[in-house]
């Protein structure tokens, strides 16, 4: 379903609960909300198949921008809010947004992006306004509550890394089916985790996020109370499962961190009320994992899964238990382990890529190079990851994407840093990758070759540093650089970057 037909059934029961303000939004509030966009998308032209763009915190308006366009038949492109203007404007065209909406927590961001936008019909700002945008408020008042004619499912169109360092939309196809189909989230979400119309579920995570955004809007198929966090804090997430009474949520292996290291007297509330603790994003430690078993009970799922689609892995708390450090059995897709160089699947127990079989269609808009090479000859398609196969069919994933940088459960490209810091004039190479953060998993390393060896040092580190800063969002960039005379390349030209990474793993092992 979608909050219309709730709201047919249960117009009062909140949709969402804005967990600091505790601002309340029933299904009957966010049915109308998302209609009165939905008439504004139209009458700008928009119809099945076009796009929007929008870029906000985790906003009490978010998900009537969201729903507004999955119930026009429209593809929604959430952009990170931590994105500098020169980021966002590329997304924004890159996407083909014919709308794009925004908040005045924003509006350093969104006037940066005046006059850079020329497909944008219709600019909004919820809040206020500045030049170059129209009151989202004032616009969308002026609109019916009902529904549009002809309401069909739309889709999100996420973005990941391109081939060229900058960020590629994972498009799949439209359903082409009337609005209120169940999404394949929301029934694997039934299917496993028990989504049902009375669970309360807490999202602590931005919802720009494709984990968050695609299960927060399945349970608000299934008929459930969506509790949002607008900023993760460990004990404050420990009193919210309390005073909610929350069934089920879905965090990253930080987050847990975290959690274990609260004081004893904070993690005394009850949190017996959890049915279902959903995690993925990034690998979770042994110890973290089997810690939390302890402490919340055989109520933790773990699944692997990507923006794609193209396959999912899941395990519950006992098939963990009984191999730990798995992320699961397929459900949906087949998994095959395949050596690249020879492009043959590798005996049980070996390592190579992880490749899925008969999963879900996907492209990388305005990337066929990227789409190519995700792909076998055969059809089978990768997300990058290496992995083996136990003999019970359990995938255990031994690498990531190559040299993808999950911080915290957000994943970090580092090619977009590498390709700024090398225009630097003093830099003559540059590697960035991922080194061990005891909090976050990982952080932003860089490894530069000056040009000038004698201009290394800590002066230089601040000067790049702050030079990152000036074009990427703070996240992106390397948190300490360290120098080298010469870094290690091939001479076809290929850089040897786990030689340096595994320098900095190897140490922190030992």
């Amino acid at each position: 379903m979608y909050p219309g037909a709730i709201a047919q059934i249960t117009p009062d029961k909140p949709a969402y609960v804005m967990a600091n303000t505790g601002q309340v939004v029933t299904y009957k509030e966010l049915d109308e909300a998302s209609n009165r966009l939905a008439h504004v998308l139209a009458e700008a032209g928009l119809v099945e198949g076009d796009s929007i763009a929008l870029m906000l915190e985790n906003h009490p308006r978010f998900f009537e921008v969201v729903w507004a366009a999955q119930r026009a038949g429209l593809y929604y492109t959430a952009i990170s809010s931590r994105l500098t203007p020169e980021e966002a404007e590329y997304i924004v065209n890159d996407c083909g947004a014919q709308a794009y909406i925004t908040s005045h927590y924003l509006a350093a961001t969104a006037s940066g992006l005046v006059g850079t936008m020329p497909k944008v019909k219709v600019a909004l700002m919820i809040d206020g306004v500045v030049d170059g945008y129209e009151s989202y408020e004032e616009v969308t008042a002026m609109q019916a509550t009902t529904p549009i004619a002809n309401e069909r499912e739309g889709a999100d169109m996420l973005y990941s890394s391109g081939t060229t360092g900058r960020p590629k939309g994972v498009k799949v196809p439209l359903p082409n089916t009337p609005a209120g189909q169940p999404s394949a989230v929301q029934l694997l979400g039934q299917m496993l985790y028990g989504f049902s119309s009375d669970m309360v579920y807490l999202s602590p995570a931005p919802l720009y996020h494709a984990a968050p955004l695609r299960f927060t809007m399945a349970v608000q198929r299934t008929g459930g109370t969506v509790i949002v966090m607008e900023h993760f804090d460990p004990a404050e997430f420990i009193k919210l499962v309390e005073k909610h009474r929350v069934t089920h949520t879905q965090v990253v292996p930080t987050m847990f961190v975290r959690m274990l290291k609260l004081d004893p007297s904070e993690r005394e509330a009850d949190v017996t009320s959890l049915q279902a603790c959903i995690h993925a994003a990034a690998p979770c430690p042994v110890d973290t994992k089997r810690s939390m078993i302890a402490w919340w009970g055989p109520i933790i799922f773990e699944y692997y899964a990507g923006t794609e689609g193209n396959g999912f892995v899941a395990c519950n708390s006992e098939e963990w238990l009984a191999h730990p450090g798995s992320v699961g059995k397929a459900l949906t897709g087949i998994v095959h382990i395949v050596d690249d160089e020879s492009g043959n699947e590798v005996p049980i127990g070996e390592t190579g890529t992880v490749y899925f079989e008969g999963g879900a269609k996907f492209e990388y808009h305005n990337d066929p190079e990227k789409t190519q090479g995700s792909r076998l000859g055969n059809g089978w398609s990768t997300l990058g990851d290496i992995g083996r196969l136990d003999e019970d069919g359990f995938l255990y994933l031994t690498d990531r994407k190559a040299y993808m940088i999950i911080s915290g459960g957000v994943n970090i490209y580092p090619q977009e840093a590498e390709n700024l810091l090398v225009t630097h004039p003093k830099v003559m190479d540059v590697a960035v990758f991922g080194v061990p953060n005891a909090d976050f998993g990982e952080e932003v390393k860089a490894v530069v070759q000056p040009v000038h060896w004698h201009e290394s040092g800590s002066g230089l580190e601040r000067e790049l540093i702050a030079f990152c800063k000036e074009h990427l969002a703070g996240i992106k960039c390397p948190r300490s650089i360290d120098f080298e005379a010469e870094l290690p390349r091939h001479p076809t030209g290929k850089l040897y970057k786990r030689l340096l990474r595994d320098r900095y793993w190897e140490a922190a092992a030992k």
